[in-house]
């Protein structure tokens, strides 16, 4: 059986490459255009009749990339396609994943609606779950998160001498030891003290036997870089070596990189779940070794006799 067609959108082109030798497929050639009034082209150049079909599209944008993925995955679905899958390494719109205030939309639930109506499964890379124990309890089709822990944990042993790695906050505590064992390193976490109803103050625990260490701060995803940047100026003020920074998935929105590599990090590393210069550990395999279960799992559902999953409504 020939292997999966992996489309690209936009920015993804090397991911998908890479992803699709892997899997031992191809990649389609694809168009996507944008007109002058800001509505968007899409046309699939490689046919994708009675194949298995994998986009790629990490969504650091999601308002920009949306129309597109919805629009390839309806055009791909169109022409034939046996299966439509979504490889999203970095996964938007977790935040609001309930109502904060009065009338607001919970979007984390809008657009898992949206893509599980587009696509019949989807892998993802250490999504940002707060209230929802699970994908499962937000999307209606078959997804798998990937766990980056192992990644970055080899990462660490193989580049950081003796080092102690330190996680955002208690709810942390599972990954970031996780991360830690891989690392064959000891671990801690931020401590939050609340000094009124909007005053929070995260710290570090005292680190005083662990001062010939070289600090690991290690977070999901930098965003604005707070967290860090505070919990450097904690660490030197202890009188801590640099530490270097490691997190999943590198939104780094507005000039946070700049920010966060002039409060002192030694370095700052970030998985290729989005493409940024601090790229240096790679989860594509780990990615590679999800979809082949996604594809396993439906072939084997559809083998004579099985239930066939239903398409996206």
């Amino acid at each position: 059986m020939a292997g999966p067609l992996v489309f690209a959108l936009p920015g993804n082109d090397l991911a998908a490459g890479r992803l699709a030798r892997a899997l031992g497929g191809e990649v389609g050639a694809l168009t996507v255009h944008e007109f002058p009034d800001g509505e968007t082209y899409v046309r699939v150049d490689t046919s994708p009749t009675a194949r298995d079909v994998v986009i790629v599209a990490t969504l650091r944008h999601p308002n920009a990339v949306l129309p597109s993925l919805v629009f390839l995955a309806d055009a791909l679905r169109d022409l034939g396609a046996a299966r439509v899958g979504l490889v999203a390494p970095y996964l938007a719109y977790m935040r609001q994943d309930t109502r904060f205030r009065p009338g607001e939309a919970i979007t984390s639930r809008s657009f898992a609606a949206l893509v599980a109506r587009s696509v019949q499964w989807l892998v993802t890379v250490d999504p940002h779950l707060h209230r929802f124990a699970s994908l499962s309890e937000l999307y209606a089709i078959p997804t798998q998160g990937v766990h980056a822990a192992a990644d970055l944990g080899a990462w660490i042993a193989a580049n950081v001498t003796s080092p102690f790695v330190i996680g955002p906050d208690a709810e942390s505590r599972q990954w970031v030891d996780g991360i830690a064992a891989a690392a064959h390193a000891p671990s801690t976490v931020l401590v939050k003290t609340r000094r009124g109803d909007t005053d929070v103050v995260e710290s570090i625990p005292n680190i005083d036997d662990r001062r010939s260490c070289t600090p690991v701060l290690v977070d999901d995803i930098i965003s604005t870089g707070r967290t860090m940047i505070a919990a450097i100026g904690h660490l030197r003020e202890q009188g801590a070596a640099a530490p270097v920074c490691v997190a999943v998935h590198a939104v780094f929105a507005g000039e946070s990189y700049s920010d966060l590599a002039r409060s002192g990090a030694s370095q700052i590393v970030t998985t290729n779940s989005i493409v940024h210069a601090s790229n240096l550990i790679d989860v594509i395999p780990s990615i590679a070794a999800a979809v082949r279960r996604q594809l396993a799992t439906f072939t084997e559902s559809t083998a004579p006799g099985a239930v066939r999953p239903p398409p996206p409504t």
